[in-house]
């Protein structure tokens, strides 16, 4: 919510969400053992702890973004369950492409994803 450009002010709502995703998925991915042992086993679907900072994070950018007629509150919820552990272990894990590659893979759909999303 605070720093340098583009994570931090300075740019508009939707530079900092596609930031802050690429900033998370190679945050995840670059500690993927940390975060597949975080993952809640005695679940049925295997999910980490929830991320609420990161959810209100992205609701208010949802937010300003004045993105008429979306219910921002599900939007956010959705939106952050594609950066969470479970997801991104299993599409780095997964053959989708080379090993090398999957984390730009993955980051330039998240920008796909929100930039989809969020056009007005």
């Amino acid at each position: 919510m605070a720093g340098p450009p583009p994570l931090g002010p300075g740019v508009g709502p939707l530079e900092r969400l596609i930031a802050y995703g690429r900033a998370r998925i190679a945050f995840m991915l670059g500690h993927c053992e940390i975060a597949r042992a975080a993952l809640d086993g005695s679940q049925a679907v295997p999910a980490g702890s929830e991320t609420p900072l990161s959810r209100t994070h992205i609701r208010m950018l949802l937010g300003q973004m004045r993105l008429d007629g979306a219910d921002l509150d599900m939007l956010a919820v959705q939106l952050t369950a594609a950066l969470d552990g479970p997801l991104l272990l299993y599409l780095s894990a997964s053959d989708l492409t080379e090993p090398t590659r999957i984390e730009e893979r993955i980051a330039r759909a998240w920008q796909d994803l929100i930039q989809r999303v969020c056009s007005t």
